[in-house]
């Protein structure tokens, strides 16, 4: 059978510690082992909530109560469309979710009014 390549020569002088200096170096250029020996990583003490979710501390208020306006109108067009699919108590609950979620829609945008009227001034 003939191969595309040839066999890589042979040498009688092949040194494993060249290659095995080589890689460290390059270990030690690329991954740098050595600083992450001295910069220990930082464990927190305590778990800052335990829940599935958490929200970003770094987050103005304005981002937040803009993304809880979107999330709030996401759900009520959800629950506007359930009601129109159910029909007795089930519409009277979906409606009234509606409701409740408009209510609390207007504070957030009220909220986020100021959040606008503040950094405007």
């Amino acid at each position: 059978m003939i191969k595309d390549s040839p066999n890589p020569p042979h040498h009688s002088s092949y040194d494993a510690s060249l290659l095995q200096e080589a890689a460290n170096r390059a270990i030690h250029h690329y991954l740098k082992p050595e600083n992450r020996s001295q910069t220990p990583i930082d464990e927190p003490t305590e778990l800052p909530f335990d829940g599935l979710f958490t929200v970003r501390a770094d987050l103005d208020a304005e981002t937040l109560l803009a993304n809880a306006s979107q999330d709030l109108a996401s759900i009520n067009v959800i629950a506007a469309h359930l009601a129109f699919e159910v029909d007795g108590t089930q519409r009277n609950v979906a409606l009234g979710i509606c409701r409740m979620l408009e209510g609390v829609q207007m504070l957030v945008d009220k909220a986020l009014d100021g959040c606008a009227e503040t950094a405007s001034k």
